[in-house]
C-alpha cells in the first residue's frame, strides 16, 4: 500500500476551491437569500392585516359602547349602513363638541373611512337588545378577485 504525505500532493490537488464549488455555493446562498426576503414581505402584508383587524374590532367595540351610554337613543344609531359613508369624506372629522347621536356617528364613520381603506360599516339592532356591528374594508389587494380583496369583521353584543 503506498501512503501519499501532504507534501507530495501536486500542486493542482490542493489548489483550492474551483469555480464550480463556487458556483454552487453562490446558488445556494442566492436561493436562500429570495426565501428570506419573500418571508419578509409576507410578514409585513400579514403584520399590515392583523393592525387592520385590530383597528376594526376596536371601532366596532367603540360604536357598541356609544350605544351603551345612550341608551334611550339607540334606535339612531341603526342609521349606519354601507351606503350611509358614500358622502364621508374624511376632512371634517372633528370631535363633536355636544354628545347627541349623529354627531357621534359622523366622528364615528370619519374615523372609520380615515383609519380603514375603503372601510364603511353597518349596525343592525334586534328587537331583543342584541346589535351586531360589520366592519369591511379593502385588504387582499393582492387577491386578483375583487370579491375576495373586501375582509369583513363582525362583533354582535347585547345592549
Amino acid at each position: 500500500m503506498i501512503k501519499r504525505n501532504r507534501q507530495e500532493l501536486s500542486a493542482r490537488q490542493v489548489s483550492g476551491f474551483s469555480l464550480l464549488e463556487v458556483l454552487i455555493a453562490l446558488l445556494i446562498l442566492g436561493v436562500g437569500l429570495l426565501g428570506f426576503a419573500l418571508l419578509q414581505t409576507t410578514n409585513v402584508r400579514f403584520t399590515k392585516s392583523a393592525q387592520q383587524r385590530t383597528i376594526a374590532s376596536n371601532l366596532a367595540y367603540e360604536v357598541i359602547d356609544l350605544m351603551r351610554s345612550q341608551r334611550s337613543m339607540v334606535g339612531y344609531y341603526t342609521a349606519i349602513t354601507y351606503d350611509s359613508f358614500d358622502a364621508v369624506t374624511g376632512t371634517n372629522c372633528a370631535r363633536p363638541v355636544d354628545s347627541s347621536p349623529t354627531k357621534l356617528m359622523e366622528r364615528w364613520r370619519c374615523d372609520v373611512v380615515e383609519a380603514l381603506p375603503d372601510g364603511k360599516a353597518q349596525v343592525s339592532l334586534q328587537a331583543n337588545g342584541e346589535v351586531t356591528v360589520t366592519v369591511r374594508w379593502g385588504d387582499q389587494h393582492w387577491e386578483t378577485d375583487v370579491a375576495k380583496q373586501v375582509t369583513a369583521l363582525s362583533v354582535t353584543s347585547r345592549l
